[in-house]
Formats: structure tokens, C-alpha cells, sequence
């Protein structure tokens, strides 16, 4: 698909090195090379070829060995990662080998990677949603945390410009604390969530169930097709019908003639120059000789994701930054986020058992916040606020496995469609803590002799009072909707779940409390740009990829401008 840099090819000088190809180090690719800079990207693990290299995207459940469990060797070499629930004999050729790649969890903490070109771009979740200024003022107004450089109308061009590229299916809603997005045709609700979606929203005022607004076309765009409804996205998508690095922001940096990947490529550090007061590099590892090497470029992005992102920062030291790359303030490392999740409801119901839906939606619906908004009266319980997603379906023949039965009447009951299920479970803000941190462990090395990343973060008081309200409000609304067998449910789980980790390299105002300012460049040291996970300064409450890849194209075409004006 592009060009690559293996052993070889030796080109060792670039405009511009882009570290990472998932969700922000695609968009970083694509704008740079867009604009005429011969950009190298780093990628950590193997290429994966869109289409060629999605070996199962096909497969049916009885093609699969075990009927798609993990064998034993498999739950090992994955240890951390079917810890989430999302891995299985299907996709498990997306995720990093634990083993491999350890980490020292100082407190409970799940890190899920996917270490190949695309990252975690094929394996997400897909659901998008703007902030809006609630969240990008939240910091200042309530005192958790420091204020955001930027506000709503900075970023809202761009989340229109990232939007009619990658292609968001969803429905306006008015909404100020949800911002409506330039939509593709939305998903349709099935009748038992059109039925949900009717009594909450009659039943509770200010409360609103919406259809996911997801990174799925449906409608063909760009030489994308649109989705089929086969949900088997994590495997890759074939016809390029969700947004993944492989499939829409790589090729379309490919086409300009600009790009260089190159594969198995362990960054060790980011190369500072004293005497210009740049950095004028990247080391790597090479994964599969050992060899070190260095390549050279104007301008840096760093797109490993949060964590990884930071690991790089911490281990590039140098006489003026001995504590880290651009660690002036001390807060690299520190202000870990990520969003509660697996707690809500779930309930049954007894209509439309003539009715069924066609196809499987690859979405769910979407329950925006309603707690603590502006010009609104504030809980005394907690700060910040939630919202949830889930989706209704009928049982299937599953549900046999919990059952005693067998012979023949078994098998026709279970061949026949099962009861109407509905479930929701919240996503709740997680505060800005300076306590929450990663660092690195200099006493545990991984198998190229690079230390390690230890974790150390915990949800603290006010998460907790956030899912007692979304386990109480779950309830409340299912029973009101008239379902019935209602449980509520929390399942206590540590930070990590919502794969959604954020901060550690934070933007703000003041460099003696942040890492980075309000166009993602690294405070003393310019020509480095952070523009993944690592450089939120708040969580919100919403899924954060669809704000990565605005923030990383506002920050391109800031650097291509910087670069213009010989800034950099």
C-alpha cells in the first residue's frame, strides 16, 4: 500500500516523523503528507494490509477453532487482554502479545494495545461525539485539573472537516452539552428501542435516547462502501466501510506519494538537539534485528497512543531534560483518565414477539448526558456527569448453554427466537487526578532492554458516586419503560476497561502545569507534537477518537504553517 522502509531502504532524513498509525497517527500521515512533507511513520508492530491482511473477515462461527475460544497458549500470550472480553480466535491476531510486552500494575490497571500498522483503529468501538464547551470549560469552572488552551469554536471546524472525511452515521439532536456532527444517514432503532426511546424520553424530562453516532458509512463514500451489518468489524472491514487507518487516512496519505511506513520499528526516544533547542529525531529499535537506529525530520509527531506516547517522552532524556522530554512542569506522567464503564441495567420484555430486525447493526443507542449542565441545577453528589449506550435484541440459541435440557424439542425451542432483551450501561467522566500516574520501571526491562511502564491510578471518590447514580438512574428508567426483570448490575472493575486512557502529557495554558499548549507542540520544544490520548486535559464524559483525530488535523495544519514560516 505505501511505501516501505526496510532493511532494504536506508533514507534516514524526513520532513516530518509520525510515530504510531492508529486513529491520530493515520489523520497525522495523511495531513502531513497532503500538504507536501515526505513523512515517515514508525509503526511498532507488522503491517496489516487493508482487505489482503484481514484473514477471518469472512469466517462463520463453526469456521473457527474451539468455536472461536482462545486456546490455552492463546489466554497466555494475551493474559492482560481477555481480562476486556473482547478477544477471540477471530481478532486475536490485532492484539499485542502480552508476554511480550509487560507492564507492573501498582494498582489494578487494564492496558489493552494492538501493536501492528492500524493499531487499535481495528479493533475500536466507533462511536463518536463532539465535546462541546461543558467539557472544554469544565476544568476551569469546577477547579479539577487545569483549563484547556482551546475551547468549542477552535476545534469545531475541524471536527467538521474530520467528519466528512471519515464519515459519521447519526441523527441531529439540538443538543448544547452534545454537539450534532455533519451526519450520513443514521442507523435505524429496532421497535423495542423505538418503544424505550418513546417512555424514557415521556417519562423523564431532559432525557433523550438517540441511535449511536458511529463511524460507519451508510451510504458509499469515497470508494468506500457502505455497512453490510455483519458486526464483524474487529476482524477488519472489507469494504472499508468503518474508518480504520488501513482503509481511509494511509491510503489517502499513500496516494500523494509522500509516505514512508516502516514496520517493526521500537521507538526508544526522541532525539534533542541542545544547541538549536529542537529535537531533531527519532531512535528506534529495530523489533526484529536489534538493531538502533536514527532517523532525522523537522518535525516529530507522537501518535503511540496515551501511555505509549508518554513511555517514549519519559525515556527521552537529555542534559536539558533529565526527567523526561518537555517535563518542565512535572506532569508527565501524571493526570491518567479513562472512562467508568460496565455499569447499568438490563430487562426483558414481553411485546413484539411477532417482530424481529434484520441484518446485525454494528451500533447501539446513545443516552447523552443530562446531570450537571449548564444553567441547570448541580448535584451535591458528585461533579461532571454520564451518559450511556446499549441496545436491544432478541435472545438466540445461546442461551441454551445455560440449560439443562436436550433431544429434539430443545433444539427446535432454542432455533427460534428468545425473548426481547434490553440493557444500558453508563460511561461516567473521570477527574483529572495528579495522583493517578505512570512512570517508568527502570527494574523491569522488556526483551530489547527498554524499561518498562508502571501504572499506578485508581478511580477515587467521585467516580464511584457517579456509577452508584448510573446503576440507580439504569434501574429507574428500564422499570419506568416497563421492562420487566430488571437487574441492575456493577461489576467493580478497574481503570482500563473503557479502553479509553487518556491524559499523562496534558496541553494547557501554563507550562509550569502542563506539557503541551494550545496547538499540541510540546511547551519547550516546538517541533514536537502530541496529539493522541496522552494530551487531554479532561475526559468528558463521551468517547474521545472522533476529538484525537480534530485535534491532530488542527495541529497539522499548524505545523505546516509553522514550517512554512521557517518557525520550526
Amino acid at each position: 500500500m505505501a511505501n516501505y522502509n526496510i532493511q532494504a531502504k536506508r533514507d534516514v532524513t524526513y520532513d516530518a516523523i509520525v510515530i504510531g498509525s492508529g486513529i491520530s497517527g493515520g489523520w497525522a500521515a495523511k495531513e502531513l503528507c497532503e500538504n507536501g512533507l515526505k513523512t515517515l511513520v514508525l509503526e511498532r508492530g507488522r503491517i496489516v494490509k487493508h482487505v489482503d491482511d484481514y484473514p477471518t473477515m469472512h469466517d462463520d462461527p463453526w469456521d473457527d477453532e474451539l468455536r472461536g475460544s482462545l486456546t490455552p497458549e492463546d489466554r497466555e500470550n494475551h493474559y492482560k487482554a481477555v481480562r476486556a472480553g473482547f478477544i477471540g480466535q477471530s481478532n486475536k491476531h490485532f492484539y499485542a502479545n502480552d508476554k511480550e510486552n509487560p507492564y507492573t500494575e501498582v494498582k489494578p490497571f487494564l492496558w489493552v494495545r494492538a501493536h501492528q500498522m492500524g493499531g487499535r483503529s481495528l479493533l475500536w468501538g466507533r462511536q463518536c461525539y463532539r465535546w462541546s464547551d461543558l467539557d472544554f470549560e469544565a476544568n476551569a469552572k469546577d477547579g479539577h485539573g487545569v483549563d484547556w488552551p482551546i475551547r468549542y469554536k477552535d476545534i469545531e471546524p475541524w471536527y467538521t472537516y474530520v467528519e466528512k472525511f471519515a464519515g459519521i452515521s447519526g441523527e441531529s439532536l439540538g443538543l448544547p452539552q452534545l454537539p450534532d456532527s455533519h451526519f450520513l444517514p443514521p442507523m435505524e432503532m429496532n421497535c423495542l428501542e423505538k418503544q424505550i426511546k418513546s417512555r424514557i424520553e415521556s417519562e423523564f424530562t431532559g432525557r433523550n435516547m438517540i441511535i449511536g453516532r458511529v463511524a460507519h458509512l451508510t451510504e458509499p463514500m469515497n470508494g468506500r462502501g457502505k455497512c453490510m451489518f455483519r458486526n464483524r468489524c474487529d476482524r477488519g472491514c472489507p469494504y472499508g466501510a468503518y474508518f480504520s487507518s488501513n482503509a481511509v487516512t494511509l491510503p489517502a496519505a499513500h496516494s500523494t506519494g509522500n509516505l514512508t511506513i516502516r514496520p517493526y520499528s521500537i521507538v526508544q526516544s526522541i532525539i534533542y538537539d541542545e544547541e538549536s533547542g529542537k529535537a531533531s529525531g527519532v531512535r528506534i529499535i529495530d523489533a526484529e534485528t536489534d538493531e538502533v537506529i536514527e532517523y532525522q525530520s523537522r518535525i516529530i509527531f507522537c501518535n503511540a497512543s496515551a501511555l505509549s506516547s508518554t513511555q517514549i517522552l519519559l525515556n527521552s532524556t537529555s542534559n536539558r531534560f533529565p526527567d523526561g522530554l518537555g517535563n518542565d512542569s512535572g506532569e508527565l506522567g501524571h493526570n491518567l483518565m479513562d472512562h467508568t464503564y460496565r455499569v447499568g441495567a438490563m430487562g426483558e420484555s414481553e411485546d413484539f414477539e411477532d417482530q424481529y430486525y434484520q441484518g446485525r447493526r454494528p451500533n447501539g443507542i446513545y443516552i447523552p448526558r443530562y446531570v450537571n449542565l449548564q444553567d441547570q441545577p448541580q448535584s451535591d453528589k458528585f461533579v461532571r456527569g454520564f451518559g450511556y449506550q446499549g441496545s436491544a435484541g432478541r435472545a438466540n440459541w445461546s442461551r441454551g448453554a445455560n440449560e439443562e435440557d436436550v433431544g429434539g424439542d430443545f433444539k427446535d425451542r432454542m432455533m427460534k427466537p428468545g425473548p426481547w432483551e434490553f440493557f444500558i450501561t453508563g460511561f461516567a467522566e473521570c477527574l483529572p487526578y495528579h495522583d493517578n500516574q505512570v512512570y517508568l520501571d527502570n527494574e523491569n526491562l522488556d526483551k530489547w532492554g527498554q524499561p518498562t511502564l508502571a501504572i499506578d491510578a485508581e478511580w477515587h471518590e467521585n467516580e464511584l458516586a457517579l456509577n452508584k447514580q448510573i446503576r440507580e438512574d439504569a434501574k429507574e428508567m428500564l422499570d419506568n419503560a416497563g421492562l420487566k426483570n430488571v437487574v441492575d448490575f456493577d461489576k467493580n472493575h478497574e481503570m482500563g476497561y473503557g479502553i479509553h486512557e487518556m491524559g499523562t502529557a496534558r496541553m494547557g495554558r501554563d507550562p509550569e502545569t502542563s506539557v503541551l499548549n494550545g496547538t499540541n507542540q510540546i511547551h519547550a520544544c516546538k517541533n514536537v507534537f502530541v496529539t493522541d490520548g496522552a494530551c487531554m486535559t479532561s475526559s468528558s464524559c463521551v468517547n474521545p477518537s472522533l476529538t484525537y483525530m480534530a485535534l491532530t488535523a488542527r495541529a497539522a495544519d499548524h505545523a505546516v504553517s509553522e514550517l512554512k514560516k521557517n518557525n520550526l
